[in-house]
């Protein structure tokens, strides 16, 4: 047994021993996790598993199905068929998904067992989304519309000209122009023998996107319980209207009468996510969705409403709504009704993580589920004969998404995870909470990220990290691109401040970025990496503030304010002209909301614009920006680069000609992680 003993022990050791730092190689070899789908008997599990190849410069996506009484996955679809949407059918007895096999995207359908693979649509120029209806006498779909006038349109002799004709704004949205087209609610009967070939468009005629473009998918459309209604969100606004509202609605399509009604009590803000319960007692079907009150703030507090919706006979009613999450401060990411219907489960940012939470109906309190350093970004409950359970996606800093049985009192059980052999074999840094006191004398919760085998008696240089949004929180998140551990496995020390305007610490806290943001958000950084490097490990003389979007306009600002601090600086994507930024942008409604008009609000605009302080500039700087980035246009980082050079500022430019606000292949996030090292050892390394 002794022996036994010595041989784990020297395996073990040579297992820790063989660990090897996260490099951004390794980092695109982690599967990245998504949609899981419990079946309706609670027994089986589907989730999708994307993989990239460096090499081919993709990604596809894999179908997981696994087994909740044995704990055992198999591969459902492969790579080649690289499924999307995966869901179950409402009977259980089969699982829908959307893939490019034939006739591009259309619906398919697999038995859980892998056998009786077919072809559900046939819809010219493919779908894109689905949803069944509980009762499967219909599906929804998704298509987009062709509706507004190309110049070969109004011109057909000019066959030749490459032109716009723009009567209003919002001409182009974050990474793509208008292309004439707008996404539409279709419905068609479901028979499951027969190929469905077209549907009726709800929307017919109007130029209008439902889902909201571009990021909404099929959770802002659903049938009611009954399966007689469609509950849909959209913004019917157009052009310049919509460019400067958030004022999204849901509609209710009554699909036997074929008549659309607006769903009362929608707010001025954005009203989203319908889901319809019919509750045990078959008398009322209630609604729930998110809603945010004020206009124009797309970082609202985000609301659960419910209200009443139709009546047992079919009746359409229209109560008033109730905010069920009234005395809750924090803002709502996501939520699901239980499967008995008495639960609502939903998702929020508090104190700088994402915790699950319940909302009981009966007795109208909510409880917090899970506690702990991670977030969870994902919740599915479902029933065990009479126990409730949730299966559960969390990460954290140190961690990528990964799947957990969740039970009511917050227990995790993990389950099999096929990142595991990967991430066993890579040594993580710790993270810390560490409380900073502002210049106004609050506490800031601030996560400091130290380098694998940290050694206290060592100096490191150290990376102010500056958060975009500007409103997102910097929670315990695994990035792709920010990956602090990355950071960290280089020999860095990260100081990740959640500072004024990040939510998960009350509306006050997240509306104080508002035409202040050049103000109190600085101090907060500043705060943070001066409380940071009192430490003695830390070496003051090498010190570096990143970022990007509002987190690169941050860096900006720091680089003309920051009194000899920084010895470089790293600028993705970030703000650099406010006056030119708020005439180039999309959504005006953010660009309003935060800072008004740059005529109007002037003094805000003299304070606030980082190239108001480019006669300060001391320290050398990368600047890194996307030709597709609609969000914060390409000029803004000539801008910066052209001001660094013409001051003979150390600086060099990182250009992506195909990329937008963010990095999304795998080569350009090698390159980008290359010559974002380079840079910081060239100034905090040497």
């Amino acid at each position: 047994m002794k022996k036994l003993y010595l041989l784990l022990l020297v395996l073990y050791s040579a297992a820790i021993g063989a660990q090897t730092p996260l490099t951004a190689e390794l980092m695109w070899q982690f599967k990245r996790i998504s949609e899981p789908q419990v079946s309706p008997d609670g027994k089986l599990l589907i989730y999708s598993a994307r993989s990239y190849s460096i090499k081919d410069n993709k990604g596809a996506s894999v179908l997981y199905l696994y087994d909740l009484e044995k704990n055992t996955q198999t591969v459902l679809l492969d790579s080649v068929t690289n499924p999307m949407q995966a869901r179950w059918r409402p009977d259980g007895k089969k699982i829908g998904f959307m893939c490019a096999k034939e006739q591009g995207v259309q619906l398919w359908e697999i038995n859980a067992d892998g056998s009786g693979l077919k072809r559900v649509t046939n819809i010219s120029g493919g779908i894109n989304w689905y949803k069944y209806s509980p009762d499967l006498r219909h599906i929804a779909y998704g298509q987009d519309v062709k509706l507004d006038k190309t110049v070969q349109d109004i011109y057909p002799d000019l066959d030749k000209v490459d032109a716009r004709i723009i009567d209003g704004l919002m001409y182009r949205h974050w990474t793509q122009w208008n292309d004439y087209t707008y996404s539409h609610v279709f419905v068609a009967t479901y028979q499951e023998d027969n190929l469905i070939n077209t549907g009726k468009d709800i929307m017919a005629g109007e130029k209008y996107h439902s889902p909201l473009h571009p990021f909404g998918g099929e959770e802002q459309i659903n049938f009611s319980p009954n399966g007689k209604l469609i509950l849909y969100t959209c913004k019917k606004l157009y052009g310049t209207q919509s460019a400067y509202s958030t004022n999204s609605d849901i509609y209710v399509y009554d699909i036997d009468g074929a008549t659309t009604t607006t769903l009362k009590d929608c707010s001025p803000g954005y009203d989203n996510e319908p889901q319809m319960a019919e509750l045990m007692d078959g008398k009322v079907g209630k609604v729930a969705w998110l809603s945010m009150e004020r206009a124009g703030n797309e970082a609202d507090k985000n609301r659960i409403m419910l209200s009443d919706l139709y009546a047992a006979d079919g009746h359409i009613l229209h109560n008033d709504a109730q905010d069920i999450t009234k005395d809750f401060k924090y803002s709502v990411e996501s939520f699901v009704w239980s499967p008995d219907k008495d639960k609502i489960f939903f998702i929020s940012t508090i104190n700088a993580t994402n915790q699950i939470f319940e909302f009981d109906l009966k007795s109208k309190k909510t409880t917090q589920i899970t506690s702990g350093q991670h977030d969870y970004n994902a919740v599915v409950p479902y029933k065990v004969g009479k126990t409730l359970m949730m299966i559960g996606m969390k990460n954290s800093m140190a961690s990528p998404a990964a799947l957990f049985k969740v039970d009511l009192k917050g227990t995790e059980t993990p389950l099999e995870n096929i990142n595991s052999s990967l991430y066993q074999n890579i040594k993580w840094g710790n993270v810390v909470k560490r409380m900073v006191t502002t210049t106004d004398n609050k506490q800031m919760l601030t996560w400091v990220i130290y380098p694998p085998d940290f050694d206290s008696t060592k100096q490191y240089p150290t990376l102010l990290y500056c958060q975009g949004g500007p409103q997102s929180a910097v929670s315990q998140f695994f990035s792709y691109r920010w990956n602090f551990q990355l950071m960290a496995a280089k020999g860095y020390i990260i100081v990740a401040p959640n500072r004024r305007g990040l939510p998960g610490f009350g509306s006050e806290w997240n509306d104080a970025i508002m035409n202040d943001y050049g103000g109190q958000p600085m101090r907060d950084y500043l705060s943070a990496i001066d409380d940071v490097a009192k430490e003695s490990y830390v070496n003051k003389d090498k010190l570096g503030a990143v970022g990007a979007s509002y987190g690169g306009y941050s860096v900006y600002y720091l680089a003309g304010i920051h009194n000899k601090r920084f010895k470089c600086f790293i600028s993705h994507c970030g703000m650099f002209n406010m006056e030119s930024w708020f005439g180039t942008t999309e959504e005006m409604f953010f660009a309003k909301n935060d800072n008004g008009y740059y005529w109007q609000n002037t003094a805000n605009y003299e304070k606030n614009s980082p190239h108001k302080f480019v006669k300060n500039w001391d320290a050398p700087i990368l600047v890194i920006h996307n030709e597709k980035d609609f969000r914060v246009p390409i000029s803004e980082g000539m801008q910066a680069f052209t001001a660094a050079q013409s001051l003979n500022i150390p600086s060099r430019f990182l250009y992506f000609p195909d990329e937008g606000h963010w990095i999304l292949k795998p080569q350009n996030s090698i390159l980008w992680n290359r010559v974002y090292f380079d840079w910081l050892d060239m100034w905090l390394k040497n």
